[in-house]
């Protein structure tokens, strides 16, 4: 694909009038999916797909087309008439001041040297680790590619392989088990380990469920959980743009108004994500960019538009200006100690219907979710019944941040709609003194 992908480049480029200059953007995949539920296989294929976004420009006008590509000579005539119909539409467009694209060239290549063993393999590792109890899920596993090229001869291409497991134990009723697997690599011992753990939250849920009055508890929150928290500020946290117009969570993190925990740490980690390393105008992402250090504002992340903008440098973050590749440091609680350490109060898998409840102060609303349990004296004694919280970021991993754990997990998202994502998160576990339960 890549050297298809090539000679797309080097054909639009000798089919360029005076003045023209164009962008390329590929997304390709070659990914098996594998359903799971009642603790069997239900359905088994492969999705190979790849998408071409072509972008024509002249001067401060510009126009786009996608369009999926067959992979062969097929492709070249279909060029050329997009190509056309591009320029017909370039004329009733309006100049847009604020398009930048990428002027000095800059090609690369990462290859992703990492091998997965058959799909096949894998599957029977899941089945035989599930044995006798209901799991349901979706594995998908592959490669997904990535390419960039311009009209001045930048070529970029990345294809990571990775795979991605998304799962739970069933109980009964609405109590299951939810969990993520990901990595680059297989372990089929990681995963009977997963799955072994999962097991035992599942014996738990067949106790009698508690139902708590609304209050202030401690509280654990899985990776996972912690995940879902930290989503929010994903939506315009990071963005300065959503800065710079005052709608951005992280407003008074940024003026110095408030501020997280010395412990967290929270860093656009594109080097070990795998998310690609460049973006749809063509900029190179940094290796990592800083956005929140020991509980302070770092940085944000900056596209081409609003760096023209706002005349400032931009640090190849994309339209939206969100996470790909999160980051948030270890820190020193071991998590064979958690439920010690947490003594009495709750642990909490998942969270679910998260919101804002007031946005400038960093106010979320949410509800516990799955296999959340009630824990006495460093022991579980019983699953909760459906809890909503409302509480403010900035004292959940602020004043009330009491320890992150020493593990993390990489956490893909594993959205599939259109295309696999490439998103990731890699986190630890938080232990916080109080945590507010309304309803």
């Amino acid at each position: 694909m890549r050297a298809h992908f090539s000679r797309l480049a080097e054909h639009l480029r000798s089919q360029l009038q005076a003045g023209e200059a164009f962008t390329l953007w590929l997304s390709a995949e070659r990914t098996d999916f594998v359903r799971f539920n009642h603790g069997k296989v239900r359905q088994a294929g492969q999705v190979a797909q790849s998408y071409l976004d072509i972008k024509l420009a002249q001067g401060e006008k510009h126009v786009s087309q996608n369009l999926s590509l067959a992979g062969n000579d097929d492709d070249l005539p279909l060029i050329d008439r997009i190509l056309i119909e591009l320029r017909a539409a370039l004329q009733d467009v309006a100049d847009d001041p604020y398009m930048l694209l990428n002027a000095a060239p800059q090609s690369s290549e990462r290859l992703d040297a990492t091998v997965l063993p058959p799909s096949e393999t894998m599957v029977e590792d899941i089945l035989a680790a599930a044995a006798g109890v209901d799991l349901v899920g979706i594995l998908a596993a592959g490669p997904v590619q990535y390419g960039f090229a311009n009209s001045q001869g930048q070529l970029n291409w990345q294809e990571t392989v990775s795979w991605n497991f998304d799962w739970s134990l069933y109980a009964h009723g609405d109590k299951a088990v939810k969990r993520g697997s990901a990595g680059k690599a297989w372990s089929s011992e990681q995963l009977r380990t997963e799955i072994a753990e999962a097991r035992e939250q599942l014996a738990l849920l067949k106790r009698p469920v508690k139902t708590l009055a609304p209050g202030s508890y401690r509280a654990y929150f899985t990776p996972a959980a912690l995940a879902e928290l930290l989503s929010m500020l994903n939506w315009g946290g990071y963005s300065e743009k959503q800065l710079r117009a005052k709608r951005s969570p992280l407003l008074k993190l940024a003026d110095g108004e408030l501020s997280f925990s010395s412990m967290l740490t929270v860093t656009e980690d594109t080097l070990q994500g795998l998310a690609p390393a460049f973006q749809a105008e063509g900029f190179i992402k940094p290796d990592s960019v800083p956005l929140i250090s020991a509980g302070k504002y770092a940085g944000s992340l900056v596209s081409p538009r609003t760096a023209k903008e706002y005349g400032i440098a931009g640090n190849g973050a994309g339209t939206w200006e969100s996470s790909e590749s999160l980051d948030v440091a270890a820190g020193s609680l071991p998590h064979q100690d958690v439920l010690k350490a947490l003594g009495t109060g709750l642990y909490v898998s998942n969270l679910w219907y998260l919101n804002f409840s007031d946005r400038m102060a960093g106010r979320v609303t949410g509800m516990t979710r799955f296999a959340t349990f009630w824990v006495e004296n460093g022991e579980i004694v019983a699953p909760l019944n459906v809890m909503r919280f409302d509480d403010s970021l900035y004292r959940l991993l602020g004043s009330e941040l009491e320890a992150l754990t020493v593990e993390r997990e990489l956490l893909a998202d594993p959205g599939s709609y259109g295309a696999r994502s490439s998103a990731s998160a890699r986190l630890p576990g938080a232990l916080v003194r109080a945590v507010n339960l309304v309803l």
